[in-house]
């Protein structure tokens, strides 16, 4: 980019800056939702509470089907 071309298009500058903020943003909002760990963590979570007696098989079942489809929706 010239200095001229610099110069004329300088009023543009933060439109510009705010196209980097969203692009940033959104890249990383993909990157978040693309991430499996929360949904692995929640399985755990999932069967200790089973283990534990705090949860009935149907409950565990229900939610595991819901937390699997989740993770299946992501890729």
């Amino acid at each position: 980019m010239g200095l001229i071309t610099g110069l004329l298009t300088l009023p543009l500058a933060p439109v510009r800056g705010v196209g980097w903020v969203l692009d940033q943003v959104m890249a990383e909002a993909d990157r978040q939702r693309r991430d499996p760990g929360p949904i692995l963590a929640e399985l755990a979570q999932l069967e200790q509470q089973l283990l534990a007696g705090e949860i009935s098989e149907e409950e565990f079942d229900r939610r595991e089907d819901e937390l699997l489809d989740q993770f299946d929706h992501q890729e």
